[in-house]
């Protein structure tokens, strides 16, 4: 048994009768992993290149050539400097013992550059480079990898042109409209700004009430103190206090260590109270308090704690209506509604709708990538029909829909949901619906017949109907949104 050694490899047996054949073997083994590879480099999508010390372009792969524009037998034997990558010009013009900053460093990473095609043009392409040594640790060369990132700057550059649009005169700090409505909310909510009065911000759900109160506070003089928000409507009464006010350790089961409360965490800034309407009246009173003497008290603690808040308040409840029932506190709507603000409903400004549309369009374009361009003229004239019962958000939402299920390059009425265009026969408060053979009895059909009947038996009242049909008041909501039944005027007419 003897043993051959090539250049660069380890020693492989052989027998003397088989020798021709085994270094044969050998090197075809070599020649495949070698074709291997070059598959395996051409199936990477970023562009790579490998250079000798001079510089000199030794092997691309099939991404750099698409990448650049020149075939593979124009770039081998040529200088790196072919595709004038300014980075790289101003290293070797800075620095005259080696050609390339990168056998200085050893690597280099995430570099921006800009590259020369072969049309004269550049692109935009993120390198990634290292150097390449033999066994003995000696540098013989460079690879470099090249991403071509222009469709994200192109995209990055479409949305900065986006929020520059955004920041003219037809918005507010998010909020989009260029009504007559919508200016006056503007102006309101500006010199609310400049105050430190509790704020009470009133509209139907949906409207942006939570867009307006961050507004004011991004707007104020208090803009680069916390922003904090309570949902009054999410948490019952126990918590709501805990949130609110904080605990000590052991004020109740489970108070296993001491908590900040929310107005603590917001001192200096402003606390935006989401649903005051929904606030139990025993928190009422302790509100009251707070906004009068400017101290808390935690939850298990008779220590005060002086606080610092600008309050900012949303419903939509009629407080004023409450006061009268009995179930809102008048001296706490007082203190609460020094600046009041109402946002209208998209009904009142439907002018608003292309813009808003637009807005939306534009957003969900940008985030999806989807190769939509416009909005079909048909699809506007729904949308300029219909009542938006959920107002903005309902508009956001119709967006989001319409970019799933739009399969062209222009959104049309058929990809927007059904609920916008389905109609419902008026019903009469003196006459019972007809429901004929004719009607498809399927399961879904039986669901909307009874609900339309439990909405006639109870007038309308959604609640009542809720109890007819035996489920929640919200699965009501949910199935006139559903079939189409937007509002209770709708089903009593």
């Amino acid at each position: 048994m003897y043993f051959i050694k090539l250049k660069g490899k380890k020693p492989f047996p052989f027998q003397i009768g088989f020798m021709h054949h085994s270094v044969h073997r050998y090197l075809m083994q070599e020649e495949e992993l070698k074709a291997y590879w070059k598959t395996v480099v051409d199936t990477i999508q970023e562009g790579v290149m490998i250079v000798d010390l001079n510089g000199s372009i030794v092997a691309v792969n099939q991404a750099l050539t698409e990448l650049t524009g020149f075939q593979a037998s124009e770039l081998i034997g040529q200088s790196c400097a072919t595709l004038n990558c300014a980075t790289c010009r101003a290293k070797r013009d800075l620095e005259g013992h080696h050609w390339c900053s990168l056998f200085d460093q050893g690597r280099m990473n995430k570099q921006r550059c800009a590259v020369l095609r072969k049309n004269g043009r550049y692109v935009q392409v993120l390198k990634n480079a290292s150097v390449l040594r033999n066994q003995a640790g000696e540098v013989i060369g460079g690879v470099e990898t090249l991403t071509d990132i222009s469709g994200l700057l192109e995209r990055d550059t479409a949305i900065e042109a986006f929020r520059r649009e955004l920041s003219g005169r037809d918005t507010f700090n998010g909020m989009v409209g260029r009504s007559a409505a919508m200016q006056r909310v503007y102006d309101l909510l500006d010199n609310a700004a400049d105050s430190d009065a509790p704020l009470a911000i009133y509209g139907e759900s949906g409207t942006g009430k939570e867009l307006a109160a961050r507004a004011v506070h991004e707007r104020g003089k208090r803009r680069d103190q916390p922003y904090i928000k309570v949902n009054c409507a999410a948490l019952n009464e126990a918590l709501l206090e805990s949130e609110l006010f904080g605990h000590v350790r052991g004020a109740f089961t489970g108070a296993h260590q001491g908590r900040t409360g929310r107005f603590e965490a917001a001192n200096g800034g402003s606390l935006f109270l989401d649903e005051i309407g929904d606030l139990p009246m025993v928190t009422q009173v302790k509100l009251l308090r707070v906004l009068e003497e400017k101290v808390i008290e935690r939850v298990g603690d008779n220590q005060p704690v002086n606080v610092d808040v600008r309050i900012i308040t949303a419903t939509n409840r009629n407080l004023e209506a409450m006061v009268a029932e009995g179930t809102f506190r008048q001296d706490l709507f007082y203190r609460i509604n020094v600046i009041p603000v109402t946002i209208p409903p998209l009904r009142e400004r439907i002018e608003d709708v292309p813009l808003l549309a637009e807005s939306f369009f534009r957003t969900l374009q940008l985030k999806s990538g989807k190769n939509i361009g416009s909005i079909s003229r048909k699809a506007m004239d729904v949308l300029m029909a219909y009542s938006w019962p959920g107002n903005v958000r309902e508009l956001r939402s119709t967006f989001e829909y319409a970019f799933v299920t739009c399969q062209k390059d222009s959104i049309g009425p058929e990809d927007l949901p059904s609920s916008l265009s389905l109609t419902t026969r008026p019903l009469s408060r003196r006459q019972s619906p007809q429901l004929t053979s004719r009607t498809p009895k399927n399961k879904d059909q039986r669901k909307k017949e009874a609900l339309i009947m439990a909405l006639h038996e109870a007038d309308g009242n959604q609640s009542r109907a809720a109890e007819i049909l035996g489920v929640s008041r919200v699965t009501v909501w949910n199935q006139m949104k559903r079939y189409g039944l937007k509002t209770v005027r709708e089903v009593k007419e």
